[in-house]
């Protein structure tokens, strides 16, 4: 099968997982504050660091990498909606808002990115040293 397939199909699935989760957090946190982007966005970020380990480890096949990582959290995250929502904060002189909003995905993703990436490939090489 070729690869795109496997993009195309894993990017259905991210962008219909992103609307399903930002629309549940929307209506469970209200809408005052880009609750829903925020938090896909840094689930999005923890996903990706378990991606990089399983990765750097080839647990998975080339194709399903792709499946995963370009297709699913590639439609799944949405940096471009956060910088949009960040400019609406400024050009609406929210300055607080903004920055904490900027500081507070940035920080709190990458810190995320690399706690999934650290537990991810500790339990793994913890998994195949038990099965040797």
């Amino acid at each position: 099968m070729p690869v795109w397939v496997y993009v195309a199909a894993g990017g259905a699935v991210g962008a219909w997982l992103r609307y399903a989760l930002s629309g549940w957090v929307y209506r469970w946190l209200g809408a005052w504050f880009p609750w829903g982007t925020m938090t896909v966005n840094l689930l999005g970020s923890l996903v990706m660091g378990v991606a990089l380990a399983v990765v750097e480890l080839r647990v998975i096949r080339p194709e399903l990498r792709m499946f995963f990582l370009v297709g699913i959290i590639g439609a799944f995250t949405t940096f471009s909606t956060f910088e949009l929502e960040t400019l609406q904060y400024l050009r609406e002189g929210e300055w607080v808002l903004a920055a904490l909003y900027f500081a507070g995905s940035a920080f709190l993703g990458l810190l995320l990115v690399w706690f999934g990436w650290q537990l991810t490939r500790g339990v793994l090489i913890y998994v195949q040293e038990v099965v040797r």
